[in-house]
C-alpha cells in the first residue's frame, strides 16, 4: 500500500513532466508577421473554440464551413468611439479586430470618432504580445481563426467571427471591446459605441514619445518602412529602418519595427538587440519588452521571462494581459509557487478574447506542489472542461487522478495515525 509520502513523490514526477511540457510549448514560437504601424497594441494569449459542427480545418488550422455560400457575404461594420467622459475622441484612432492571438487592423475612425468599413478588406495583420505563443497547443489548432478568407474573393467568412472582438486603439487609452460572435452579413452593421478609458496613471504605453522628437528625414524613412511592411517588402523596410535609427538613434519605434523584421526572418539575436535599443531609447515603451519575454519563453529562459513580465505588469497590465500567464509559467518553472499562483489567478480573471484557459492547468500544478490537493483537482477539472481537445489531455487526466488520490490520502492519514 502506498503511503502519502510515496504518493507525493510519484505526483512530483508527474508534475515535473507536465511543467516541462509548458516550457516546451515555447519552442513552437515563431517570428510571426511584422506589424504594420507604430502603434500596434497587444493582447494576451487566448484560446480558440473547437471547430463547430459542419466545419473542417484548413492547412493553417483555421475553421472553414463547407458548402455554405452565405458565409462569404460581405460583413459591414459601423459605430463610434468616445472617451469615457462622453466627449468625442480625437486623433488617429485605429479600429482592430482581435481573434484569439491575432490582431487585424480594419480601418480608422474619422475626426468625430465615427467608423465604417467592410470586415476583412484590410489584409494587414499584426502579431502581438503573446502572438504565436504555443499556437498548436490551443485546441490542437495552429494559426488564427481571424485570418479565414474565402479563397475566391476578399469577403470575410462569417465563421471567422467566432471568438473575435472589436476594439479601438489610441495611445494613452484603454479600449472596451465589442464582441463579433454570431454576427451575420445581414445584421444591422451598427455595433454601437466603443469607449476609451484614459490611462494617465499607467506609466507604460504602446506608443513611444520619441517618435514626435525624431528629425523629419528619420520620420520619413520610418514612414517608408511602415508602407513597405504593408506591401510585404521586408528588404525595403529593413533598409529604411536602419536609415531611421542611424539618423536618430533614440527612435524607439523604429528600433522596435526593425526588431520585428529581424524576428520575422528568424534572426533572433539581432531582434533582441534591436528591442534592447528600443528600451534604452524609451524605457516606458512597452512593446519591445513583450517581444523580449516572448523570445525568452521560446528559449525557456524562465528567469528572464519572470523578470520581464514583472516589469511589463508594473508598467501597463491593461494592454499586455498575456503577461500574467507567462509570468505564472515562468515562476512555476522556477519553483516559486506563491507568485506563480498569484499570476495564474490574475490570468483567470480575464474575459473574452483575453481569457487564458491554460492558466487553470498552471494553477492546478502549482496548488498540487503546495499540497492543496482539493483546489488543485478543481483547477485541473476546469482545464479539461474548458479545453477538452487539449493535446495534454491524457497527461492531465492522469495527473488529476494522482491529485485526487493524494487528497483522499491526506484526509485519511490523520485517522490512520490516531488508530495506531
Amino acid at each position: 500500500m502506498r503511503t502519502l509520502a510515496s504518493e507525493r513523490r510519484v505526483l512530483r514526477v508527474g508534475i515535473a513532466v507536465a511543467a516541462a511540457s509548458l516550457g516546451a510549448w515555447a519552442q513552437q514560437t515563431g517570428g510571426g508577421t511584422a506589424p504594420t504601424g507604430p502603434a500596434a497594441p497587444t493582447t494576451g494569449g487566448t484560446s480558440r473554440p473547437a471547430p463547430s459542427v459542419g466545419t473542417t480545418q484548413n492547412g493553417n488550422g483555421n475553421n472553414t464551413r463547407q458548402n455554405n455560400p452565405t458565409d462569404q457575404r460581405p460583413i459591414f461594420i459601423s459605430g463610434r468611439v468616445v472617451l469615457n467622459d462622453g466627449t468625442a475622441a480625437s486623433g488617429s484612432i485605429a479600429i482592430e479586430r482581435v481573434c484569439g492571438t491575432r490582431t487585424y487592423r480594419e480601418g480608422f475612425a474619422d475626426s468625430r470618432g465615427y467608423f465604417s468599413f467592410q470586415l476583412g478588406q484590410n489584409r494587414n495583420v499584426m502579431a502581438d504580445a503573446s502572438t504565436e505563443i504555443f499556437p498548436s497547443q490551443i485546441n490542437g489548432a495552429g494559426g488564427g481563426m481571424g485570418g479565414l478568407m474565402n479563397s475566391s474573393n476578399s469577403d470575410l467568412a462569417e465563421t471567422a467571427m467566432f471568438g473575435c472582438e472589436l476594439r479601438a486603439v489610441l495611445g494613452g487609452y484603454r479600449s472596451d471591446t465589442v464582441t463579433l460572435a454570431n454576427r451575420r452579413a445581414m445584421d444591422n452593421p451598427d455595433v454601437g459605441t466603443i469607449i476609451l478609458h484614459n490611462m494617465t496613471n499607467v506609466q507604460g504605453l504602446t506608443t513611444s514619445a520619441t517618435t514626435a522628437l525624431a528629425p523629419k528625414d528619420a520620420r520619413k524613412s520610418y514612414e517608408k518602412a511602415v508602407e513597405a511592411l504593408k506591401r510585404s517588402r521586408p528588404d525595403d523596410a529593413q533598409k529604411e529602418l536602419l536609415k531611421a535609427v542611424e539618423m536618430y538613434p533614440r527612435f524607439a519605434a523604429a528600433w522596435f519595427e526593425l526588431g520585428r523584421v529581424y524576428e520575422r526572418r528568424d534572426h533572433f539575436e539581432e531582434a533582441r538587440e534591436a528591442y534592447g535599443k528600443a528600451i534604452a531609447a524609451d524605457a516606458n515603451f512597452v512593446n519591445p519588452y513583450e517581444r523580449i519575454y516572448t523570445l525568452a519563453a521560446r528559449d525557456s529562459k524562465w528567469q528572464e521571462v519572470a523578470d520581464t513580465t514583472d516589469r511589463v505588469l508594473r508598467l501597463n497590465p491593461y494592454d499586455f494581459p498575456g503577461a500574467y500567464y507567462l509570468n505564472a509559467v515562468a515562476n512555476l518553472q522556477l519553483k516559486r509557487f506563491d507568485p506563480a499562483e498569484k499570476s495564474a489567478r490574475e490570468a483567470l480573471k480575464l474575459k473574452g478574447v483575453q481569457a487564458e484557459p491554460r492558466a487553470n492547468y498552471v494553477l492546478g500544478v502549482v496548488l498540487a506542489n503546495k499540497g492543496d490537493f482539493a483546489p488543485a483537482a478543481e483547477s485541473l477539472r476546469a482545464y479539461l472542461k474548458v479545453d477538452p481537445n487539449s493535446p495534454d489531455r491524457d497527461r492531465v487526466v492522469k495527473m488529476l487522478a494522482d491529485v485526487e488520490r493524494l487528497g483522499q490520502a491526506k484526509v485519511e492519514q490523520p485517522k490512520a495515525d490516531s488508530a495506531r
